[in-house]
């Protein structure tokens, strides 16, 4: 593997504070060439389950090299379309879940919860029918208004659309200076809370949905945690994702606003290690959820600052907001990532850094908060993470022919040429003879 490889996780695990002398012992290998894409999509995925792997093997006390599969990788990162329940393929989006031509440009709504949906279609002015009649309808509204309306109507009618926006626009928005200038994840120490005596198995409280979220506590559960997740009863997750992420899990249902329920959770909470949720920032904010000693991990689309702080989101808003979507197609067409690469990215960082915190905590102590956020991990693939730019293996000359660009040869080592010596000539004119003869 090259350097790109192994920079991508030494820069993960600097960002979650290990000891760099344990990165000598990734081990990388499989199949090359996989979840091919303009940005660096696969150096993205074997960096965060890297440093993952890392974290748990620090964390069991295993000095052995630690393996790393591009195809595990590549496989687990598009995990959902995998997925079979009784040979029966997932409904991973449903159909008002897509692009849509806006007057000026594209919008990409979410509407896979019924709730979205209904606020979807409440805020374009579109009747709850059902089937091809709604996304016409949906696609007709959307079409007489600006891309930027759309968003704000619909999210302030508590449903979710993003506008597409160029790298270049996301960069200039408020909210993408926020995302800029903050580190990819942070982790702080609260208090002087001592360590945790743990008799049992790691107590981790799962209070997430949608892939990112899900996707870390799977991750915990099959490192032996006893993870709960909880769910309020009349809106659980959607069928095909539970039954995709809730792997090694027990599920619960709780209603926090019944005072009976609250006591459960708050029992629950009094006797729990890691709490995770990945509810809007502030939509727990109602609920006591502190408790000394505990490791708090929460996930958020935009991050829990700027004026999108407070607002919902998924891996495929993010990618339209922050012209991912744009780059790997165009602001004409745009594109998409081969897979849900932030949701999952962020999922296996998201638990990595809840193993660090507990290692760091065994030792020192200390009520411990993670904060990640899917905007963050999609500044860094963009920003942080080389990427395959073809100018840069490109060159210029003069000569008979006129004006040529051609590729530098990939031949290199120290002391080799840096090029050709002539470019090409006006075929068949040269003397047919030895130079220096």
């Amino acid at each position: 593997m090259d350097n790109t490889v192994r920079s991508g996780t030494e820069l993960l695990w600097s960002a979650l504070d290990g000891d760099p002398a344990l990165v000598d012992r990734v081990v990388y290998g499989g199949t090359s060439g996989l979840l091919p894409a303009r940005l660096p999509v696969m150096d993205l995925a074997r960096a965060t389950v890297a440093a993952c792997s890392l974290a748990a093997a620090e964390r069991a006390g295993v000095p052995g090299p630690v393996r790393v599969d591009d195809g595990a990788v590549a496989t687990a990162f598009v995990s959902e379309r995998h997925l079979r329940v009784d040979g029966r393929a997932p409904v991973n989006f449903a159909p008002l879940s897509r692009f849509w031509r806006a007057a000026d440009g594209w919008v990409r709504t979410h509407a896979n919860y019924p709730h979205h949906r209904a606020a979807l279609l409440a805020a374009l002015g579109v009747a709850d029918s059902v089937g091809a009649d709604s996304v016409e309808a949906v696609a007709a509204a959307v079409a007489e208004r600006k891309a930027v309306e759309v968003e704000t109507a619909v999210y302030a009618a508590g449903g979710l659309a993003v506008a597409l926006r160029t790298p270049d626009a996301w960069a200039a928005s408020e909210q993408g200076r926020e995302v800029a200038a903050r580190p990819l994840l942070t982790r702080e120490r609260l208090d002087e809370a001592p360590p945790r005596r743990r008799t049992g198995p790691l107590r981790v409280l799962d209070l997430t949905r949608v892939i990112a979220g899900p996707v870390a506590t799977r991750t915990l559960a099959l490192l032996g945690a006893d993870v709960l997740r909880i769910d309020p009863p009349g809106n659980p997750e959607l069928p095909d994702q539970h039954a995709e992420t809730a792997v090694g899990k027990r599920t619960a249902a709780l209603d926090l606003e019944r005072p009976s329920d609250r006591r459960a959770f708050g029992e629950l909470l009094d006797s729990a290690d890691v709490l995770v949720t990945g509810y809007r920032p502030g939509a727990l904010d109602r609920f006591d959820l502190h408790r000394p000693g505990l490791v708090v991990a929460r996930l958020s689309a935009w991050g829990d600052y700027g004026p999108w702080g407070e607002r919902r989101g998924f891996d495929s808003l993010v990618q339209v907001a922050t012209g991912i979507a744009a780059t790997e197609g165009s602001a004409e067409e745009p594109g998409a990532l081969p897979a849900q690469a932030l949701d999952h990215g962020t999922g296996y960082l998201l638990a990595a850094a809840v193993l660090r915190s507990l290692t760091e905590q065994d030792r020192d102590g200390g009520t411990r908060l993670v904060r990640l956020a899917l905007a963050q991990t999609g500044h860094w693939l963009t920003g942080t993470l080389p990427r395959y730019e073809p100018e840069r293996y490109l060159a210029e000359s003069e000569g008979p022919l006129g004006r040529l660009r051609y590729a530098l040869s990939p031949i290199a080592y120290e002391g080799g040429p840096a090029g050709w010596s002539r470019p090409p000539g006006v075929a068949g004119t040269d003397a047919p003879e030895w130079l220096g003869a």
